[in-house]
């Protein structure tokens, strides 16, 4: 009798201790995944740190301005445009459409970048 209760406890467990182990490279990829969609691009030194970057569809890019002056994020296209950036402050956009997407900033049309979106 014993052993037929250890038996039969053994499968139901073992099910559900294969399928907990299972999921986990799932829930670990997803988690990294969700860690890749949110990207930062440092204003500084009148320059964006990342002038071109790829990234996956749905992703959010914050801009943080580092500078001592204000920027504006404007994209070439009129998609997107941001309040002037004072020092410290950020702004996000998330790209929901794959394409090429450049931006400049609207105070110092030199500063420009590209977000491309995979």
């Amino acid at each position: 009798m014993r052993r037929r209760l250890l038996n039969s406890g053994l499968s139901i467990a073992l099910p559900l201790v294969l399928s907990m182990t299972l999921a986990l490279p799932v829930t670990r990829a997803k988690s990294e995944e969700a860690k890749s969609s949110a990207m930062e691009v440092r204003v500084d030194n009148f320059t964006f740190a990342l002038d071109t970057l790829t990234i996956p569809v749905n992703s959010t890019i914050t801009w943080v301005n580092k500078d001592d002056v204000p920027h504006v994020i404007a994209s070439s296209d009129g998609l997107f445009k941001s309040k002037a950036l004072d020092t410290d402050d950020r702004y996000s956009y998330t790209f929901s459409k794959a394409g090429s997407y450049s931006y400049y900033c609207s105070i110092h049309p030199k500063m420009v970048g590209k977000i491309l979106v995979r």
